[in-house]
């Protein structure tokens, strides 16, 4: 049994603790002992590949001194502190902490009727803030939910004039499926991307997860977002004996909505903000096992060699592939099955950053669609990459046409809670909430709750 040391917190007073990762076979738990609160396990890897497997190492980004004075370290100093490795890939900036829904599962912990919206003045600061802070990097206005706010278009205009290219907003789509007016002026104000809550294809997972009916409104705010240009990924929660299950249709049915739909981002449950009790986080889908389940619930169609560590964060947090979906419904693997991971040299850590903005933001909103030239000679296609199962060999000016705009994402993001908090791993992230006071907050830090429900950062 092997022994790998690290720290974390107590899930009951959130105090800085040693841990350990203890590996048995191809299981992993994080292990750690509170004095005034005892032993706790969670799991944290089951599967192949091995844990140790699964690596893309790169060195670490030398991030400019912040003014908040460290004192207590990692992770109660964030802003970011010294200790921390790599840049903003990605700045949330919440714009309202009310919510149309009051989901079972809410990292927020939104209610319907909060405290009052920050004024667009004050928003107008926090994106002049967040450019000093990380210049270059994606947007996601997030809540609460933000599309309760009319004057969200002018928030994202406002993150557009100051130099921000890709904003995106992360919804539950209620009010895009009942308000075309409202989805055409995001479109025109620049946002570029929808990041939807979707989290099954039947209103048994809705109502167990969201607490209404929401089937047909998510199909009506995919198609208003398809009539004006706006890309959407759908993002499903998953939650053990809920909607695990329903993996592979999900896949199925967002491959049926591409181009329109971009991709899928699955998001196993955290057990931070708002949860189902008993609060002990014993429920878990671990990322391989989300692989394995990908595959077998696609019949193959997605193999869970496809998938590659994270370029930007830490390799533990996350995976992806992309796709091009052809002619009849089937999908190509646009990059070659993973013989083995951890081969490759170290790249800086900015690098794998930039690389992630940039793919990020080219394939998370809608294609560009440039009329078609003139018609090319038929080429045979010796790999069978560019074949439609009916039709046979593609023409090459079709294919990458296809390519252009039929390409399709599949990622998983594995947030940590109080449980699982790693800071190995949490002083790798990329993901930043900007708060006003203390600047930028990693996610898992932002949004982390003890046992009880108080929270480290979010006030």
């Amino acid at each position: 049994m092997a022994h790998d040391p690290t720290e974390s917190v107590c899930p009951v007073c959130l105090n800085r603790i040693a841990a350990e990762r203890v590996a048995s076979g191809e299981r992993v738990c994080l292990v750690k002992t509170c004095p005034d609160h005892g032993t706790f396990r969670a799991v944290v890897w089951n599967g192949r590949p091995a844990l140790g497997e699964w690596q893309r190492p790169k060195t670490p980004a030398i991030l400019r001194p912040v003014s908040y004075e460290t004192q207590r370290g990692c992770p109660f100093d964030c802003g970011l502190c010294h200790e921390h490795r790599q840049r903003s890939c990605t700045v949330l900036i919440e714009v309202t902490r009310r919510c149309n829904l009051r989901c079972a599962v809410c990292f927020a912990g939104s209610r319907p009727q909060d405290v009052l919206d920050p004024a667009l003045s004050e928003i107008r600061n926090w994106f002049q803030t967040a450019w000093s802070l990380a210049p270059g990097s994606n947007i996601q206005l997030s809540g609460g939910e933000p599309t309760l706010r009319d004057d969200l278009p002018e928030i994202v205009a406002v993150g557009q004039a100051a130099g921000f290219g890709f904003v995106q907003l992360n919804t539950n789509g209620v009010r895009l499926a009942a308000d075309g007016g409202y989805v055409k002026a995001l479109k025109e104000a620049g946002l570029a991307s929808v990041f939807m809550q979707f989290d099954g294809t039947d209103d048994a997972v809705n109502l167990q997860l969201r607490g209404r009916p929401l089937a047909d409104l998510k199909r009506r705010a995919i198609d208003a977002c398809a009539d004006h240009g706006i890309g959407v990924v759908l993002v499903p929660t998953l939650v053990p004996g809920v909607n695990t299950d329903q993996i592979g249709s999900l896949l199925r049915m967002a491959i049926g909505l591409s181009p329109a739909v971009r991709g899928v981002h699955f998001q196993p449950i955290s057990y931070f903000g708002r949860y189902p009790q008993p609060a002990n986080g014993s429920a878990r889908i671990t990322l391989p096992e989300l692989m394995a389940a990908i595959e077998r619930q696609s019949a193959g169609t997605f193999k869970a060699t496809d998938f590659r560590p994270p370029g930007c964060e830490n390799a533990w947090c996350s995976f992806h592939a992309d796709y091009i979906v052809l002619p009849g419904g089937r999908v190509q693997a646009l990059h070659p099955a993973r013989l083995f991971s951890g081969c490759c040299a170290p790249i800086p850590a900015e690098e794998g950053a930039q690389r992630t903005m940039a793919h990020v933001s080219r394939q998370w909103a809608a294609p560009d669609r440039r009329p078609a030239g003139p018609a090319p000679l038929a080429v045979e296609d010796p790999d069978g990459v560019g074949r439609s199962p009916a039709s046979g060999p593609m023409r090459l000016e079709d294919f990458l046409d296809r390519a252009r705009t039929h390409v399709f994402t599949v990622s998983a993001m594995a947030f940590q809670d109080a449980w699982t908090l790693d800071l190995e791993r949490l002083r790798d992230c990329c993901i930043h909430v900007l708060d006003p006071i203390r600047g930028l907050v990693p996610f898992c830090a932002f949004n982390l709750t003890a046992a009880d429900g108080r929270a480290l950062y979010r006030r």
